[in-house]
């Protein structure tokens, strides 16, 4: 019984996750990020490899990434988004 529970858990786990990387990448389309950014290459603004290695062992780096981009600092333009938005967002671009 206990097997079958914590299969479910990793199952439940592994569909989660899916749906947060699909829809950030949803996010990413639809809040032009794809213009300046990509994944693997610098294009305008550095690729997101490139971002997440930079901020690899920072613990603060997700909070401060969101807030630059809610204040427009540090980031070329404001980011028109909900908190939980720019959450997933940076939350993939670290995951990279």
């Amino acid at each position: 019984m206990k097997s079958v529970t914590l299969l479910a858990a990793l199952g439940a786990v592994l569909v989660h996750g899916s749906v947060n990387a699909q829809s950030a990448e949803d996010l990413l389309k639809s809040k032009n990020c794809l213009t300046c950014h990509d994944v693997e290459k610098k294009k305008m603004g550095p690729a997101y490899k490139d971002i997440a290695v930079k901020y690899k062992d920072n613990k603060e780096a997700e909070s401060k990434l969101v807030a630059e981009l809610k204040e427009g600092k540090g980031h070329p333009v404001k980011v028109a988004a909900t908190d939980a938005e720019l959450k997933t967002l940076v939350q993939y671009v670290l995951s990279r």
